[in-house]
């Protein structure tokens, strides 16, 4: 991991303004066959703009890759958490944060965490043994264990989630009903107006319609391309099952 400063990243809400994978690499072992990842090494990198990136791209694609090398690289904990956090349940993550380069602005985030649906288990109960102190600071003093795991997840993003941070986060809409997604829209438009920067995995339209984000769609190619949000293969696929779902449930249903 190499960090760079860029003199031009120093606006508000955007503290890391480009990542790019380095040589020296190996490029016959996973993550580097990705395509996605060959993609970041032909293309030179990727910016990140101010405010929310959010990336897209079907299961298999890489962004679930691509966003856990981010939050270690920027030094969060590979199962969740921030900096502070060092549980290791069952390391199970990629090399790629070894050789993924970020570029920083001139100002430092006040904080950052890293929020993985797909182990928050791990991270809820690396917090209770931690102790009163760090369950107040990351869920506002609830266990997460005695809530719903969606009501957990609010308590996170409302507790943790400050001013001038920065926040990465892989899947958020596996807990959250569609009612509890919006108020995490409405969350991150506040943080957004406060200066923080998001970086965002999801396959949620909801959370994909936030005001002046950018989304990143990574084909089957690997290929890293920003689309608006009425082009975003979620939106697309849900706009166009809710509108026919008898033309899907056909294909689907049909007997083999």
């Amino acid at each position: 991991m190499t960090i760079r400063f860029d003199d031009r990243a120093g606006e508000s809400g955007r503290f890391l303004s480009r990542i790019h994978v380095g040589g020296g690499h190996p490029t016959d072992d996973y993550p580097y066959t990705l395509p996605v990842v060959e993609h970041l090494v032909a293309s030179g990198g990727l910016p990140l703009p101010a405010g929310v990136t959010f990336f897209v791209g079907e299961n298999g694609s890489g962004k679930s890759t691509l966003i856990e090398a981010i939050a270690v690289a920027a030094g969060m904990n590979a199962e969740g958490g921030s900096q502070n956090y060092r549980f290791a349940t069952r390391r199970s993550e990629s090399n790629l944060a070894e050789h993924l380069h970020l570029t920083w602005g001139p100002v430092k985030p006040r904080s950052r965490f890293f929020l993985r649906a797909e182990s928050f288990y791990n991270l809820a109960t690396a917090s209770e043994e931690l102790g009163p102190t760090q369950l107040a600071a990351a869920f506002g003093g609830a266990s997460p264990h005695e809530r719903s795991h969606g009501e957990s997840f609010l308590d996170l993003m409302r507790s943790r989630f400050s001013p001038g941070g920065l926040y990465v986060m892989d899947e958020p809409e596996a807990a959250l009903s569609p009612q509890a997604c919006l108020a995490v829209l409405a969350l991150m438009a506040q943080l957004v107006d406060s200066g923080t920067q998001l970086v965002i995995a999801t396959h949620s339209p909801l959370l994909l319609a936030l005001p002046g984000a950018t989304i990143y769609e990574i084909d089957d190619e690997g290929a890293i391309e920003a689309v608006d949000y009425d082009d975003a293969m979620p939106v697309r696929l849900t706009r166009d099952f809710l509108a026919g779902p008898e033309r899907y449930l056909r294909h689907i249903l049909a007997p083999s």
